[in-house]
């Protein structure tokens, strides 16, 4: 009988440490595909940060996410310009319409704006996608991104950026920008723009932002009421530039400035401090390395008056513009920003 009794343990005993060694299989199983899924995460974050200047190629699946993202974006970005969001001819797309916009145009009805990997481009020019520079749907955070150090790999890639900008002479699409601002020419956009002051200076911009403006500066300066170094800033702004008919330095595409819609405040001494990345570029070949402490800022409450109304600071970016904000409230709302 006691013999009976210690098989019977033994079995008992034998299969309680399978179950547990199975489990235990179980969970580095687990662990294991946690891990690869975090390391793919990461590998997207990566390729995302780089976003603004090379943008990556997805699978059709991944593709038609992110478009699909960036078109509700859009319309929750410009919901008076943009009646609906559909899929439609085998991509996302967003309907532009003029009714009651309130901005001169040709196109009264209005028309479809196809995502076509990101060009934005209408059904006529679909086929023409190749031709055209996508637009940035880009990464953009809340606060300043960390400082990182950059790896021998990146600041050789970094390095060449400047002169690859002279030789890509493909033109980023503009046709859902000339159309939504209805600017496609010099004298069209001129007919959208409205004289204003702001912080003192006298300045143009396009009327579709003048309200949001206005009200930027009035959080400014009551900012600057509470706080003596914003008023000192203020004070000392030399040149602040918004509409100007041009392109982007050494580059084809047009200017968020030459839509009335960008806004540079630029101090009368910069104090020895970097401002943008293309001018530091002139004297130092690791622009890309200029430290926040030694770059031009703006008082945070000026950035996040700016963001609060559908701005985007340019001293978020990798190619670092720290006197440029520009509209572009897709771009926040892309990134989770509560706007509007």
């Amino acid at each position: 009988m006691a013999k009976k009794i210690a098989t019977v343990l033994l079995i008992i005993t034998f299969l309680i440490i399978y179950a547990c060694e199975s489990r235990k299989a179980a969970v580095v199983y687990n662990t294991d595909i946690l891990n690869q899924r975090n390391e793919i995460s990461e590998t997207e974050d990566e390729n995302n940060e780089e976003e603004i200047e090379t943008p990556q190629s997805a699978p059709a699946a991944v593709e038609a996410t992110r478009a699909e993202l960036v078109m509700r974006a859009i319309k929750k970005g410009y919901p008076d310009r943009i009646a609906k969001v559909e899929f439609r001819d085998d991509d996302w797309a967003v309907f532009l319409t003029n009714a009651g916009a309130d901005i001169a145009s040709s196109d009264p009805a209005g028309k479809w704006y196809y995502y076509a990997n990101g060009r934005l481009l209408p059904e006529e020019k679909k086929e023409e996608a190749a031709n055209f520079r996508a637009l940035q749907f880009y990464n953009y955070t809340a606060e300043l991104p960390p400082w990182v150090e950059r790896s021998p790999e990146e600041r050789e890639r970094m390095g060449s950026w400047a002169g690859s900008r002279r030789q890509n002479t493909t033109a980023r699409s503009a046709f859902f920008l000339d159309d939504l601002f209805a600017a496609a020419t010099r004298a069209e956009v001129e007919r959208n723009l409205v004289r204003i002051t702001f912080l003192g200076a006298n300045i143009r911009v396009h009327k579709y932002i003048q309200e949001k403006v206005v009200i930027i500066e009035a959080q400014i300066r009551s900012a600057a009421n509470a706080d003596r170094e914003i008023q000192t800033w203020i004070t000392s702004l030399g040149t602040t530039e918004s509409w100007n008919w041009r392109n982007i330095a050494d580059s084809e595409a047009k200017s968020y400035h030459a839509y009335g819609l960008a806004i540079d405040l630029l101090p009368r001494n910069l104090g020895g401090k970097q401002t943008y990345w293309l001018w530091t570029s002139q004297h130092r070949d690791d622009w890309y390395n200029v430290p926040y402490s030694q770059r031009y800022h703006p008082p945070q409450a000026a950035i996040t008056a700016f963001e609060n109304h559908g701005f985007i600071w340019g001293g978020k970016w990798p190619l670092f513009d720290t006197m440029h904000f520009e509209y572009r409230p897709e771009v926040l709302v892309l990134n989770g920003f509560d706007y509007p």
